[in-house]
């Protein structure tokens, strides 16, 4: 079997880890960094003690925080532009996925003056990037271990940049930044990570067997921990299992890819804002139902890892039994189920639908099952 299999090199993971920036930028050799960061994770404060980690070890430290979700190209060309006025030769991303996103692209572009249009596509970008650390306060885009940045267009396009540039040089998992999480956004997040873990153990281009090892330890960490952290959010062991849940499916789905969940959720989060995990969870259910003949031996090694403590009767029943446990997740989540519920009009159908089959043809291509704009247009009235 050939295969390659790419990670972050050093993955740091302590509750109050926030506190060690300071000295882990220190040992890349920054002197000056902006932290890219939105506006609720600095209302939250976890911007001012990043800042303050920096400066006790002699850093300098600026903070850009205008990221929004589904982080539009002109945002991160203004937070490019911020790095290069002030100067920054390292870069700390702190936030949810949007964030995170936008602090791949500002290290390289920072660095490299490369225009962001030309960087989109796969191995596009040229040149090194600044050093790079990515402190997470979701738990489930895996974005700090990932080496994709998924930007906006001013034409509301997903466009995606693919770089092994965008890598980050640290993970700082520190599972206290997610404590004041509400439940919707722990739901949807984590939701999100246990896609990434599936459409990783079902892709048909590039899984192998160190990313299924991760898929399926990621489900297992998932699986157990979520229902806690929902009935108890201040459960700081849990948290800190399903933020590493979410880092281990990250580090399996950038080896493998993902599939045509993400594919149909990213009209969702392009169109309507709505959030990427919560697009991701509306559209799970049908589509691992559509993927089920295809995938059934993949889905029931996973109900396996996810759920160890039941025996199944069958690899058929084991992998309807995934199937039902993401979607009672789902539902316990109390996210909104129907497209209907979050302002999608049965006429966007088909728009949606060519959107996906043209312009996202390359996630389609990982998915187990073929899958035409027919199918994926009744996929989306499935839940409409």
């Amino acid at each position: 079997m050939n295969f390659t299999y790419m990670a972050v090199p050093k993955i740091v993971c302590q509750v109050g880890g926030i506190a060690q920036l300071g000295t882990l930028m220190g040992e890349l050799g920054a002197h000056r960094v902006l932290i890219v960061s939105d506006p609720g994770v600095v209302a939250c404060g976890f911007a001012a003690q990043a800042a303050a980690s920096l400066r006790q070890s002699g850093i300098e430290a600026e903070v850009f925080d205008k990221v929004a979700a589904d982080p539009p190209m002109a945002v991160v060309e203004a937070a490019v532009a911020a790095a290069r006025s002030f100067r920054a030769d390292g870069i700390a991303g702190l936030g949810g996925g949007s964030s995170l996103d936008t602090a791949k692209v500002v290290a390289l572009a920072a660095a490299t003056g490369q225009p962001i249009h030309e960087m989109t596509g796969v191995d596009r970008a040229t040149g090194r990037r600044l050093p790079l650390i990515q402190i997470p306060t979701t738990a489930g885009t895996g974005s700090e271990t990932t080496w994709v940045s998924v930007l906006t267009s001013a034409g509301n396009e997903k466009k995606a940049i693919y770089a092994p540039q965008l890598l980050p040089d640290i993970a700082l998992l520190d599972a206290g930044l997610t404590l004041g999480m509400p439940r919707r956004i722990t739901a949807a997040t984590a939701l999100d990570a246990m896609v990434h873990a599936i459409e990783a153990a079902t892709s048909r281009t590039r899984k192998n067997p160190i990313s299924d090892g991760l898929a399926g330890k990621a489900l297992a960490l998932l699986g157990a921990n979520l229902p806690l952290v929902m009935d108890n959010p201040a459960d700081l062991a849990a948290r800190e299992a399903v933020m590493l849940g979410a880092t281990l499916a990250g580090m399996a789905f950038i080896n493998a890819s993902v599939g045509s969940i993400h594919a149909l959720s990213y009209p969702l989060g392009s169109r309507f804002h709505i959030p990427h995990g919560h697009g991701n969870a509306l559209v799970t259910g049908p589509v691992l139902r559509f993927n089920l003949a295809a995938a059934r031996r993949e889905y029931a090694h996973l109900a396996g890892a996810m759920m160890p403590e039941r025996v199944f009767a069958s690899e058929a029943a084991a992998a309807t039994a995934l199937i039902e446990e993401i979607e009672r997740l789902f539902h316990a989540s109390g996210l909104e189920t129907k497209l209907s519920q979050l302002n999608v009009k049965e006429s966007d159908i088909p728009l949606m639908a060519q959107e996906v089959t043209t312009g996202i043809s390359r996630l389609l291509a990982n998915n187990p099952a073929d899958m035409t704009s027919e199918d994926i247009a009744a996929l989306y009235r499935e839940v409409f």
